[in-house]
């Protein structure tokens, strides 16, 4: 059972309807305090800010209970009670409050949950190449890959390596910077491919006001005796071996050992001798020739 031992029966065995009605009534009120508990827990951490819309609910008092925009000047009305601050506290601060100062003067013990119906204080903006570039609001402490998740994950064309723009000195911006835009910003550069891989060191929390600037991957030409000729997409830095493995390997007739890469070098098109281990850089054509025999 939900609660142990100790749970309220149903059972009308024995029990006058009037009785009967009142526990039942008791066993509903307990389970929606457990539900509410549940899941204001999950979003306690989160910092309000402006806009934000605060649902009370006091259990004991329905008729104190409803939505609450938190004002510019960070507080928001609650009845009996007044102004209470609450932009830049966590929510479990300001249910800590409501629940102290309704007790100091009006309940005995008032039994309160407090959620955020509509996020809007917080945003974070990610930009380039991703499901639903936009911006999207923070409902608590938000990784840098949950953010990439609530922006539709990264496309295929998308480099591994990521740029959070963050300004300075808790700085916000209201819309995206790009990091070409950023003159006083901490550029913070991650590759999400180790964090594909399991090591989430890097996997920062993101902050309000940050922009996630995901760019188009760099891509290669791949010609001659390989399975898949073509365009290949450059996921951070590749060799050649692995960009050959991207157009399906060497072809039966082809002679990896006497490639070679043709790379634009101050406005002129050279010819490189490739090894297996060189990197490829975007632009490149790789070039694998026939063998001799």
């Amino acid at each position: 059972m939900l609660f142990g031992a100790n749970a309220v029966s149903l059972s009308a065995q024995g029990l006058p309807d009037g009785q009967f009605a009142a526990r039942r009534l008791l066993l509903a009120t307990v389970l929606l305090l457990s539900i509410a508990r549940f899941l204001t827990a999950q979003g306690h951490d989160y910092v309000l800010g402006p806009k934000d819309v605060l649902a009370v609910t006091v259990w004991n008092q329905l008729d104190l209970s409803g939505k609450f925009t938190i004002e510019p000047d960070g507080t928001f009305m609650f009845p009996l009670i007044g102004k209470v601050p609450a932009a830049g506290r966590p929510l479990a601060d300001v249910e800590t409050e409501l629940r102290t100062r309704l007790k100091e003067g009006y309940f005995v013990d008032p039994k309160l949950t407090i959620a955020v119906d509509t996020y809007v204080s917080q945003r974070i903006f990610v930009v380039g190449e991703v499901g639903t570039p936009g911006s999207h609001s923070l409902r608590g402490p938000t990784t840098l890959l949950e953010a990439l998740t609530l922006a539709g994950s990264l496309t295929a064309e998308a480099d591994r390596q990521v740029t959070i723009v963050r300004g300075r000195d808790g700085k916000t911006a209201g819309r995206p910077v790009l990091p070409s835009e950023a003159k006083d910003a901490e550029m913070i550069r991650i590759d999400v491919s180790t964090l594909e891989r399991g090591d989430l060191t890097k996997n920062v929390i993101v902050r309000d006001g940050d922009t996630i600037f995901v760019s188009r991957a760099g891509v290669a030409i791949v010609t001659g005796q390989v399975r898949n000729p073509g365009q290949v997409v450059l996921r951070g830095d590749m060799t050649v071996q692995q960009v050959v493995a991207l157009a399906g390997g060497v072809s039966d007739r082809g002679s990896l050992s006497r490639a070679k890469i043709v790379r634009l070098i101050n406005g002129e098109r050279q010819e490189l001798k490739a090894r297996q281990s060189d990197l490829v850089k975007p632009g490149d054509t790789l070039i694998v020739p026939e063998r001799f025999f």
